[in-house]
């Protein structure tokens, strides 16, 4: 069978969680073929990979969203749009139910000369003329018909752009990468697999209300168009997987079918975590506190940095050691190096993107601090290496530690967001309860053992592709 494997943002550009999980899959299915549609952000990381693709993957489309703001166009024309087509935008940009069949046949059946022309003519205009009479008088026009040409370009340009014809479409996320599949199945009528790992629109929605330069009511109308995309990867999905029970709530309050959505969760391969190198014979006394993660505002390494200021007050052969890529926000790791230095900080250090296998057995416990996650593979990495956690109380990470139901004890100790104090003396119980650190370790590897392993994975998604591919499956249905 061959898939169309859709990523956003991931993989094969950067590491990371939902990178390995994608690597892990298409190496894990041998029998099938893959082709990936890899959305990324910049152009200039074009056929730039940090994974050395497995030999099943077939073909490669690489899609930048930032080579879409060079398109021309000449302005002012008349496309003389069908009546459907009028209210699909319309319904796009105000929040409601959108026709997508509609906007899928006129951006890809050849209906108009560019998206270029599409977005600088007197149809747009008009849309967009009507969408502030009718929802938002109180926006300058000008203000607004900019901000839309800028947020639907990249959507515009990626339904143009087609799909490769597969027997499967699978995205990881919804937003664009929903959306791509959700036209592979219009264009080809061929089933469509989501997996969410987390909850792109809720993301989406917290980085719109934190952003400075979104303003006002535009934050309302962007919070509308992601969770729009959403409702169109769920509104196509023939099945919808997540990875733990609360994003399945999530999924259901933001529209999507309950009967379509069942659970996978992710899996490691336990014995590769086995017989790690652990400390040298010389470090006795020392404790050493590692966080395997991208250094990026979503993983709030600041709030790490200020959680073990308070941690060395107390423990002073404490270390902490920040193992992960740092070149994906450089501003950002600047101003993590700089609270380092102003903390005086000696045994803070950034190794940047390291094999994990030879520092994960060196380490006392690990923390992750994020303020947003899905089901944080890092996690079950330290768990099969029989390693305590201290985490935020995000995504799975409570149903991890703590257990949902089963017969293992604690795996370490959960703490609020942003919350450096409790964080501190998390990290500070662990450090001086030996015996703790041991136990909870391997109440860690028990439960990963028992219940996420790679080999469970696997097997979910291979009966799962052996289902859709049997299945006479129909047209979506959505108008």
């Amino acid at each position: 069978m061959k898939i169309c494997l859709i990523a956003e943002g991931s993989y094969p550009y950067i590491t990371g969680g939902v990178s390995s999980w994608i690597h892990s899959l298409i190496k894990g299915m041998p029998e099938h073929e893959f082709v990936l549609y890899a959305i990324g952000a910049q152009e200039k990381n074009k056929g730039s990979f940090v994974y050395e693709l497995p030999e099943n993957v077939v073909a490669i489309k690489e899609v930048f969203l930032d080579t879409y703001f060079r398109e021309e166009a000449v302005p002012d024309k008349r496309l003389a749009l069908k009546e459907e087509e009028q209210k699909a935008l319309l319904s796009l940009l105000d929040g409601s139910e959108v026709n997508w069949a509609a906007f899928f046949d006129l951006l890809v059946r050849g209906r108009l000369p560019s998206v270029g022309d599409f977005l600088t003519s007197r149809d747009f205009f008009d849309i967009v003329q009507k969408l502030c009479e009718q929802k938002y008088p109180q926006i300058p026009f000008t203000e607004m018909i900019w901000m839309i040409r800028s947020m639907i370009l990249p959507l515009c340009l990626i339904i143009e752009g087609g799909m490769p014809e597969a027997d499967l479409y699978h995205s990881v996320c919804t937003g664009y990468g929903g959306i791509t599949g959700a036209l592979g199945k219009h264009l080809y009528n061929r089933p469509f697999l989501l997996t969410e790992h987390g909850i792109y629109t809720r993301e989406r929605e917290e980085e719109i209300i934190k952003a400075g330069w979104i303003k006002g009511h535009f934050k309302d109308i962007w919070i509308d168009y992601f969770l729009n995309l959403s409702k169109c990867a769920y509104g196509y999905s023939d099945r919808v997987i997540t990875l733990f029970g609360r994003n399945k709530e999530i999924q259901i309050e933001l529209g999507c079918d309950e009967g379509k959505i069942a659970i996978i969760p992710n899996g490691v391969e336990v014995e590769e975590y086995q017989s790690l190198p652990g400390k040298e014979l010389d470090e006795d006394g020392a404790i050493y506190i590692g966080a395997l993660v991208r250094v990026v505002p979503i993983k709030d390494i600041k709030t790490l940095i200020q959680s073990f200021a308070l941690v060395h007050e107390r423990i002073p052969h404490a270390y902490l050691i920040i193992m992960g890529p740092t070149n994906e926000d450089p501003e950002y790791f600047e101003e993590c190096r700089q609270l380092v230095a102003s903390l005086q900080l000696s045994r803070v250090s950034f190794t940047g993107t390291v094999n994990a296998k030879e520092y994960l057995g060196k380490m006392d416990m690990l923390v992750l601090t994020s303020i947003s996650e899905g089901q944080p593979l890092v996690i079950l990495e330290g768990m099969a290496c029989a390693k305590p956690f201290v985490t935020t109380d995000v995504g799975s990470c409570r149903e991890l530690l703590y257990g949902n139901g089963d017969e293992f004890q604690d795996a370490g100790i959960v703490v609020p967001v942003m919350h450096a104090g409790q964080i501190a003396q998390a990290m500070i119980t662990l450090c001086v309860e030996e015996e703790l650190r041991r136990q909870m370790g391997q109440n860690g590897l028990q439960r990963v053992s028992a219940l996420y392993t790679k080999s469970q994975f696997l097997q979910a998604y291979r009966n799962l592709y052996r289902e859709m591919e049997v299945q006479p499956w129909q047209a979506s249905g959505l108008s």
